[in-house]
């Protein structure tokens, strides 16, 4: 079975409504869907671009006013993921539930559901500028090309819960990230490949490019979205199927093989996967 994946370098740039938002969002899906594309991938903290818009004094709007739009980015997406017939991995989103913000990636359905995972690590920016609480529970989401997982940018960091993410059935983790700087941006970029290695499973990164001057944390962009494989003959030696240029704006394509994966971990050169001590380390599920 093949799945036909694509990741959205995200431009961020200051506009002045949610309309502009939508039509930006509205072109990464109709380009990707003259692609062929069948699961779509946004970047982390993407609808930061809607704190630009800011107040009736000119000033950006806070990170305690972009859940006031959850209501419309749900219904954009879920709009755009039914007309396109794909799956849409929105980036993720800021909302406000028992008095706290999540940071929350979405998965759009063709058919008008929607999945949510909120991120489970949150780094000490997250905590200390945006008061930020971690996610408490961890999904996998059937889809019908197979299990898939959505972990966000520091979360893949992890090798705990991506590990349990494969022992739950996920071949596909998807990898929605936000870096300002080439230190993040590596840590994120490293770690998805130790991921892909020690599991064998593909990884679809993404992050946003651009920037937004007005607001706080946001006006720094390195980002570099990339579809990643394990490291094994059936596969490009590097383990990249399809990578961007670093800052760009633009989407990248390529087919994931899911029957690659089950053979790699029967008869590959390595079997990560089979060969663990699970007698030593149980997996996490």
């Amino acid at each position: 079975m093949k799945m036909r994946v694509s990741a959205v370098q995200y431009h961020l740039h200051s506009i002045s409504s949610f309309d502009e938002f939508a039509a930006q969002c509205e072109h990464y899906v109709k380009t990707s869907g003259e692609y062929g594309t069948e699961f779509l991938l946004f970047p982390e903290f993407f609808t930061t671009q809607l704190m630009s818009i800011g107040d009736h004094d000119g000033k950006a709007l806070s990170i305690q006013d972009l859940p006031n739009f959850t209501d419309q980015y749900i219904e954009l997406f879920r709009r755009l993921a039914k007309e396109s017939n794909m799956h849409i991995i929105g980036g993720t989103h800021v909302v406000h539930r028992n008095e706290q913000l999540y940071n929350v990636a979405h998965l759009f359905y063709p058919d008008g559901t929607v999945g949510e995972q909120a991120k489970l690590h949150i780094t000490p920016t997250e905590v200390q500028e945006w008061n930020m609480a971690p996610g408490e529970s961890f999904d996998i989401f059937e889809t019908s090309k197979g299990k898939i997982a959505l972990l966000t940018c520091y979360d893949i960091e992890f090798p705990e819960i991506v590990r349990m993410a494969k022992a739950k059935g996920a071949d596909v983790i998807f990898c929605p990230s936000c870096t300002d700087d080439r230190h993040g941006f590596h840590r994120v970029r490293y770690t998805s490949h130790a991921r892909a290695v020690e599991n064998q499973v593909y990884v679809v990164l993404t992050g946003t490019v651009g920037a937004l001057p007005t607001v706080d944390f946001m006006r720094a962009n390195y980002g570099q979205a990339a579809i990643i494989s394990p490291n094994d003959i059936p596969f490009p030696p590097r383990g990249i199927l399809a990578e961007g240029e670093i800052n760009d704006d633009m989407i990248v394509t390529a087919d994931l093989d899911l029957n690659l994966l089950y053979e790699v971990r029967v008869h590959g050169s390595v079997t990560t996967w089979r060969d663990r001590r699970i007698d030593l380390y149980p997996d996490w599920n």
